[in-house]
């Protein structure tokens, strides 16, 4: 009996403090990343070790979660894009008119975007471009079936067909995210540009990007 109580006990253990070291672990991985993330954002060239003692945890807790340095800014480009997604789908739910649907959604980009911008240099260079597309797979398909239904609704208007437009719209992010990091553009004009972009190059009129835009940024003020 003495010994059955203690297989029990013994099976029983790992299972008590999986779930507690998972947790751990998995609060542990998002603080590295948050830390990371604000550390690279003061400077690009942030070593490991800075951001270990950053975090307030010993090197080998972060190259524990991440290998390398590379593998951590990929894991960041993963959030960016994961969070952009959910962005996209958010603003968009129960909205009909694609003109809208679109303004909502590259507004709420935008404002992911704005806090990942200083890293889109960084993220060049340490993970690949094609890794990047396909990172934000998901959002461009989402952004292709809207602009195919502003098509078929004849509120968008393009000789490119939708997925082309789509592209479009993505490169025009990247670039005006490299415009306010440049200086080109200022950064409180930045997410009025970008649907104001994404709209006339979809080929709805000047003035009615400008309206709905209006609507969608008031609608937005507390």
């Amino acid at each position: 009996m003495h010994a059955g109580v203690q297989n029990d006990q013994h099976k029983r253990g790992p299972v008590q403090n999986g779930p507690v070291t998972s947790v751990r672990a998995d609060a542990n991985r998002r603080r590295i990343l948050d830390v990371a993330l604000t550390e690279l954002l003061h400077d690009a060239d942030a070593s490991m070790d800075q951001i270990a003692r950053a975090a307030g945890v010993v090197r080998r807790t972060v190259y524990g979660h991440f290998p390398s340095r590379e593998a951590l800014i990929a894991a960041l480009v993963d959030n960016a894009a994961e969070a952009v997604t959910d962005a996209h789908t958010t603003a968009t739910a129960g909205i009909d008119d694609p003109a809208e649907a679109l303004t909502r959604a590259t507004l709420a980009a935008w404002k992911i975007a704005d806090r990942y911008r200083l890293l889109v240099a960084l993220a060049q260079r340490s993970v690949t471009v094609e890794g990047i597309k396909q990172r934000l797979t998901p959002v461009r398909k989402e952004c292709t079936d809207l602009l195919q239904r502003g098509l078929d609704e004849g509120v968008f208007t393009s000789p490119l067909p939708a997925a082309a437009i789509a592209y479009v719209h993505e490169q025009s992010l990247f670039a005006l995210m490299e415009a306010v990091n440049d200086g080109a553009l200022p950064a409180e004009e930045a997410a009025a540009a970008a649907a104001h972009t994404a709209l006339t190059t979809a080929g709805v009129p000047a003035a009615r990007a400008a309206s709905v835009i209006a609507g969608a940024l008031g609608a937005d003020t507390p």
